[in-house]
């Protein structure tokens, strides 16, 4: 198998019958990977959610919302479902997803930033950077939605910057 591999370093075609290597490898990378239907709904999902988003933690999440599987705390706050609270209609994620979806039209790296409920029940502020595109599978068309936290990068530039302006102003002073 290791030939095998190693001979198609281009494309995955070799192991496209092999759902567990496929599962291996989409539950060890450290990107959230969502499937959506034109509802929201997850069809499927990688484990980096429960770890990214562990509003649910133990919870059956197929055919849940994605608002409501993520814990957006708009719609635990609002106590609606996903895509009827007052802030559905500015969802960065909802929106490219439809996007992709009825428009073919991928978004790549889009950033927003946003509050999730933890499954403790503490609501915390998480940046984010995702990604949408169609795609058809066996007559039905899904929505990807690829999430990567990238909270503590933009703590990281918000403290230099912070550090940086302490300094220069420090030197404006002397």
């Amino acid at each position: 198998m290791k030939d095998k591999i190693s001979m198609t370093n281009v494309s995955f075609d070799y192991l496209r019958h092999s759902s567990d290597f496929l599962n291996i490898i989409l539950n060890n990378i450290s990107s959230c990977i969502l499937l959506l239907d034109k509802k929201m709904e997850l069809q499927a999902f990688n484990e980096p959610l429960i770890s990214i988003f562990s509003a649910r933690k133990g919870e059956d999440l197929l055919y849940v919302r994605c608002g409501e599987a993520i814990g957006c705390a708009y719609q635990v706050d609002e106590m609606k479902e996903c895509g009827k609270t007052s802030q559905c209609a500015n969802c960065s994620i909802r929106e490219s997803a439809l996007l992709s979806y009825f428009e073919k039209k991928p978004i790549y790296r889009d950033n927003f930033s946003r509050e999730f409920y933890m499954h403790n029940g503490k609501k915390v502020m998480k940046h984010l950077q995702f990604s949408t595109r169609c795609f058809e599978f066996q007559n039905d068309s899904y929505i990807i939605l690829i999430i990567n936290d990238i909270t503590e990068l933009v703590e990281t530039k918000q403290k230099l910057k912070e550090k940086n302006e302490h300094i220069k102003a420090i030197q404006a002073r002397h």
